[in-house]
């Protein structure tokens, strides 16, 4: 898909307009709600289950619920109905939490006054390269959890420690320093780096010896972004689900629908502002979960339960951002 994006949908460097970007947001739900459907119909291949043992097995190995149903066929649609409630929380989770970052890249893009019709190209790469340190982070996360069950509540604290601080800050203005970033001070040391853009280019020859371009360095900003945001956005979906797979599979289709979402957003994201609280609230309540998982197991809470608590944040958040407009400070 990503191949198909940039190789054949967008071979030329264009303004993306909010007709387009809400089409490509709709392509890429679409693809998330079909790969749960396929979740729901054949989740048990994930492990090459197909026995009640195997299922009992699974479950217990990554901390999900036993299905009451000791039929192969029963337990079999329990099993799937599970993990496809763990893939659509998850996917909710690491899309909510990515608005954030979206935040953080169209800073980035404009402190570095990159012209819109590259914005498409360097968020292509971008997400390449998020897949790939998602994927690490992804299956180091869960062998630290395998082997050390203490790890989740360092990943809990942490969260509930985030949460607080968004909500302590939620009001301070962000911003880009072009000058003594780290990303930027290590590029201008140790690389040849051009004093102006070179159209679409990362790197280029001048009198036999190669250059880094400024769109490089905006690239391994928004790099160096995601990993920080990783950081917070890999422990809050081990909140949701410990199978690896289900995590993977819900960060990446958040990913991958990241560049389509930001150009549908970026022109909306300054009238939510009540999001930021929401996302707060939404860590906290995540980080909790985690501590006290097993006293909520006993009380009944499930994943169903978290779905909607999750819904209801999200929602309130945009619904207050609307009712209760930001007022400006007028010039006086």
């Amino acid at each position: 898909m990503l191949a198909l994006d940039l190789g054949i949908f967008n071979k030329t460097d264009h303004v993306v307009s909010p007709a387009q970007a809400t089409k490509w947001t709709l392509i890429w739900v679409g693809l998330a709600l079909l790969f749960a459907f396929v979740i729901y119909n054949f989740g048990e291949n994930i492990h090459g289950i197909n026995s009640v043992a195997q299922v009992k097995e699974v479950t217990s190995k990554y901390g999900q619920p036993t299905p009451i149903d000791t039929t192969d066929a029963g337990a079999l649609h329990s099993y799937r109905k599970q993990l496809t409630l763990e893939f659509l929380t998850g996917y909710l989770v690491e899309e909510s939490l990515s608005i954030d970052n979206l935040f953080i890249i169209l800073l980035i893009f404009t402190a570095f006054s990159v012209h819109r019709k590259l914005y498409h190209r360097v968020l292509f790469w971008g997400i390449l390269g998020a897949v790939i340190f998602r994927c690490i982070f992804i299956f180091l996360g869960a062998f630290l959890l395998s082997q050390f069950a203490w790890v989740m509540y360092i990943f809990a604290g942490f969260l509930v420690f985030t949460g607080v601080r968004m909500f302590i800050n939620r009001n301070k203005p962000e911003e880009i320093d072009t000058k003594s970033h780290p990303v930027v001070k290590f590029c201008s040391r140790y690389f040849r780096v051009t004093k102006e853009f070179e159209g679409n280019k990362f790197s280029v020859k001048r009198n036999g010896k190669k250059f880094i371009t400024p769109l490089l360095i905006v690239l391994l900003l928004i790099e160096f972004s995601d990993v920080l945001f990783a950081v917070d956005s890999i422990p809050a979906i081990f909140a949701v689900t410990k199978d690896p797979y289900i995590v993977f599979f819900s960060n990446i289709f958040a990913i991958l629908g990241l560049r389509s979402l930001f150009f549908l957003v970026a022109e909306l994201i300054h009238k939510f502002h009540f999001f930021k609280h929401g996302l707060s609230v939404l860590l906290v309540f995540i980080g909790v979960k985690m501590i006290l998982e097993d006293k909520l197991k006993e009380i009944g809470f499930n994943i169903t339960h978290s779905l909607l608590v999750i819904v209801f944040v999200i929602l309130s958040s945009i619904a207050l951002s609307l009712v209760f407009p930001e007022k400006k400070a007028e010039n006086r």
